[in-house]
């Protein structure tokens, strides 16, 4: 090994990754097609309704429901699911802010669970002792593309008759079982903003195979309209959260890679963990996959264990690993009852729904403690999904820049 590039030696790669999102030809294609056409929303248009007829079916379930954003289709599911005022949402520690404020935007009390440090995933154990006569719902997130635990999740849940949304913002093409994930409990939601595996700038959908659940996710996306009565008649309390024919003409262009482009992370990702699992002080959040299961790598975790490394910091591993040509990234950088939001309970108006007289309990995320999600936010390094989309020599450079940097981390300690 050389002197690390952080140090002034020369970087493991040099070469630029490739961007995300990738605009194609046949995408900007598509997308003309539909400006042209003139028919710029769904109720004229073609590509709305054929899209999610396509991304259902490839998701195994028999309704899909655009809307305009992956935090919508967390809303609109959980409002379609008959949650609210009065109900606890059990959601993980570890997420994004959008798991946990849907519930708060459906007039409900987010709840929040700690996580497997091994796969970073809602731990069941802690969704159950979390459990009361209030719960309604449990939103487990197939965090980074990896799926939950449903069937511990599933065997809490159904005998309660709670529901089970499950948040797939990150795991387009993620498999359990044998399954696609969106499609095994009562819903699942999506998100199609640009970062994520199937993109289209922001966009999402709502999948479920509950007739009634689609039929009210339907009305609430659209301004409280049933199918089959007179369009200015409204029935529900909905919004205005369609998407624009453009976006679902973009997806339906990229859908048509989604399976090969998962197949290639999901090869790759495999790949690297076999690599990495044998560096000192790192450790892959990626456990072996059961029979049936296909992670989808939305993003790449690794734990960084700094008392193998002579206690270097998170941030001075991710600078010398940067320098040698790996772009990484600490994530989520405290649990999401820590952010502000919840502190402060920056709610609706007059601290409603925390204060609303038809929920009988008092909540206050300032004494929330979730040990193991909080070790993740201080150890974890992110990689992002693009890098597993590349070539053999690609995962070599990965592996190369993370074994340069562990062998020589002598050089960083001041």
């Amino acid at each position: 090994m050389s002197d690390l590039a952080i140090l002034g030696g020369d970087p493991v790669r040099a070469q630029p990754w490739p961007a995300w999102p990738d605009p194609r030809e046949e995408d900007i294609a598509a997308v003309c097609e539909a400006l042209r056409s003139g028919q710029w929303w769904s109720y004229s248009g073609r590509h709305t309704e054929a899209f999610e007829r396509e991304y259902a079916h490839y998701h195994d379930a028999r309704y899909g429901i655009t809307v305009n954003s992956g935090t919508t289709a967390l809303q609109v599911a959980l409002e379609a699911l008959e949650i609210g005022p009065g109900d606890e949402v059990i959601v993980p520690a570890y997420t994004f802010q959008a798991t946990a404020t849907s519930a708060l935007l459906a007039n409900a009390i987010p709840i929040f669970a700690d996580v497997q440090p091994e796969t970073m995933n809602i731990d069941p154990d802690s969704v159950a002792a979390l459990i009361t006569s209030r719960t309604r719902a449990i939103v487990p997130v197939h965090i980074a593309g990896l799926p939950a635990d449903m069937a511990r999740l599933a065997g809490i849940a159904e005998p309660r008759g709670i529901a089970l949304l499950e948040d797939a913002a990150q795991a387009h093409g993620a498999v359990w079982r044998g399954r696609k994930v969106g499609s095994i409990g009562h819903a699942g939601a999506f998100s199609f903003q640009a970062s994520k595996n199937l993109p289209a700038g922001e966009g999402g959908i709502v999948l479920t195979d509950d007739d009634r659940v689609a039929a009210r996710a339907a009305g609430l996306r659209d301004c409280g309209r049933v199918e089959g009565r007179p369009f200015y008649e409204h029935h529900l309390l909905g919004g205005n959260y369609r998407i624009t024919e453009m976006q679902t003409a973009l997806l339906r262009s990229r859908l048509k890679r989604l399976e090969s482009e998962t197949d290639l992370r999901w090869r790759n990702g495999q790949r690297l963990t076999s690599l990495l699992r044998s560096l000192p002080g790192i450790e892959p959040v990626d456990p072996e996959p059961a029979p049936g299961d296909r992670r989808a790598y939305h993003l790449y975790p690794v734990r960084l264990r700094s008392d193998e490394l002579s206690g270097i910091s998170r941030d001075r591993f991710m600078q010398a690993l940067s320098a040698e040509g790996i772009p990484c990234s600490v994530g989520y950088g405290q649990p999401l009852y820590r952010n502000p939001v919840f502190q402060e309970r920056s709610f609706r108006g007059r601290g409603c729904p925390a204060t609303c007289r038809h929920y009988s309990c008092a909540v206050d995320y300032r004494g929330v403690r979730c040990p193991a999600a909080e070790a993740l936010c201080d150890e974890v390094v992110w990689l992002f999904h693009s890098l597993l989309l590349g070539s053999d020599r690609d995962i070599h450079d990965i592996h190369t820049a993370f074994e340069k940097v562990t062998v020589e981390h002598g050089q960083l300690v001041q």
